[in-house]
């Protein structure tokens, strides 16, 4: 986590950074500056920041969609407690406080006050289980329909039974200190993922995005699952992957909303050149050369690609999701956009949550780590397939080396230092020879907090497609390869995990 917050006293809180300290005064601003710790507005979402030292020093936070049933709050905030604190530990320091966020939009006929009163249960569920660990909570707040209200403050003069409302966006302390160091809100959290997922429109669009993954899976599958074919089939993806890469860097970037960018993106791409990509991917050592567009002019068109591809990845077919998924997020990662990269991962492993890559990099995301390391590994095998150092690797641009910078002088604020992926690995195990809470053999385990990445869609077997043709491909094509695993996946990739 990027930011550091320190505290003067009750109610008073501090951002420092080595250029400016700025502070937080109360709910109202702790409540105004929460899409800039995030990165982005939660929506529909639990988060929790760890505060560290006497003036109130911000250090990790976490976020999870918040439980639908009311029986699954008291072990979720048993887990989402231990798990802040027992990662903080881990970093070194152990928390002194805690701040609780519940952001959640009204229903139909619903009002803001009326969602406070009905999530105070899980609020105080989770200030029990903070303090069952001797963290008190601070300060817990209810986000709701533009306004906020305190769980922890009794005097109505400065938290009104009414709710007090938000800052006009951009009006903030943290707004203008955010504007300074070139922080951007990505909107809410909802929006990054509708990027990122099929959208609803027309059944007859549907069918023939299915049926063309019919017609690839049947002429390409056959020829992956077969020792001389894999390797053309390799090439042949990643040949009209560039292809395709190509033509989004050369159309002009349409202005407005995201929505109508996505729809031009989707126009250049047709359903065939998509299916092609989508399936090949499928293959993990494809998938992994894949990964190398990752910087300089690049990143981009790849990740715009990627988000495409998606898309794209719907009806019986949308397990595909996986590996653009999480190739989105890593190039979002690379980049420095790490909202993106935790809600590309984050979709990628409620997808497929034993997607090991995509396990690998949302623990080091999370962790905060340096994509360094791993781009170095990426550039190396690139060099070494094509025979000249460097080859097709451009520069990082200037945002994407300011954003690094920034995100090193704040791991370095915390007196810690970037790790490489090796030690992410470590760091999932404890330390010692066993793997971490809510971790076992790599995969996360089962319980209401692993429910944020749980789950996939049960589909239905395209028509005219043979057991072991297309969507049997994932599987067949993963045993294939899984005893020569993936050259990421060899040296450790990047691992994640809320």
């Amino acid at each position: 986590m990027n930011t550091n917050s320190e505290q003067h006293g009750p109610g008073d809180l501090t951002e420092a950074t080595e250029e400016q300290q700025i502070t937080l005064r109360g709910p109202a601003q702790l409540a105004d500056a929460l899409p800039y710790l995030m990165g982005y507005f939660p929506s529909d979402s639990v988060v929790m920041v760890a505060l560290h030292g006497r003036r109130g020093r911000f250090g990790g936070r976490l976020r999870l969609g918040i439980p639908k049933s009311p029986q699954e709050w008291a072990p979720v905030a048993g887990q989402l407690a231990d798990s802040l604190v027992t990662n903080s530990e881990r970093r070194g320091d152990r928390p002194d406080g805690i701040v609780v966020f519940l952001c959640q939009d009204p229903q139909d006929g619903e009002s803001g006050r009326q969602v406070m009163e009905r999530l105070r249960t899980f609020a105080q569920r989770l200030r029990t289980a903070c303090g069952a660990l001797d963290v008190p909570v601070l300060e817990a707040l209810c986000i709701s329909g533009g306004r906020f209200w305190s769980y922890c403050c009794p005097d109505g003069r400065c938290c009104p039974s009414e709710g007090t409302g938000l800052a006009l966006p951009g009006t903030s302390v943290m707004a203008a200190a955010a504007a300074y160091a070139g922080i951007q809100v990505r909107g809410t959290l909802r929006e990054m993922e509708d990027r990122l997922t099929p959208r609803p429109g027309d059944p007859s669009l549907l069918r023939e995005r299915v049926r063309a993954m019919d017609t690839v899976g049947g002429r390409v599958v056959p020829r992956i699952l077969s020792a001389s074919g894999r390797a053309e089939v390799a090439q042949e993806t990643l040949d009209l992957a560039h292809v395709l890469i190509k033509r989004l860097s050369l159309a002009p970037a349409p202005r407005g909303s995201w929505a109508a960018a996505d729809i031009a993106d989707d126009e250049l791409v047709s359903d065939e050149e998509a299916a092609t990509v989508v399936i090949g991917l499928q293959d993990r050592e494809t998938r992994d050369r894949a990964a190398e567009w990752m910087e300089g002019p690049e990143a981009a068109p790849a990740l715009r690609l990627w988000r495409l591809l998606a898309r794209r990845c719907a009806g019986p077919y949308d397990t595909y999701a996986a590996p653009p998924l999480t190739l989105a997020g890593w190039v979002a990662w690379s980049t420095g956009d790490e909202p993106e990269a935790r809600a590309a991962l984050g979709l990628a492993l409620r997808t497929d949550r034993e997607y090991t890559f995509a396990q690998l990099l949302h623990q080091a995301c999370n962790e905060g780590l340096d994509p360094e390391r791993l781009r170095t590994c990426l550039r190396r095998d690139r060099a070494a397939r094509t025979g000249r150092p460097g080859a097709g690797v451009g520069r990082p641009d200037r945002n994407t080396a300011r954003r690094r910078r920034v995100a090193a002088s704040s791991r370095g604020g915390r007196g810690g230092r970037a790790r490489t992926v090796r030690e992410v690995r470590a760091a999932g195990r404890g330390g010692s020879g066993r793997p971490a809470r809510g971790v076992r053999r790599g995969r996360p385990t089962g319980g209401p907090a692993a429910g944020a990445a749980g789950g996939r869609a049960a589909g239905v077997r395209p028509a005219g497609v043979r057991p072991a043709g297309v969507r049997g491909a994932q599987a067949a094509t993963r045993e294939g390869v899984r005893r020569r695993e993936t050259p990421l996946r060899a040296r450790r990739g990047a691992r994640s995990g809320r």
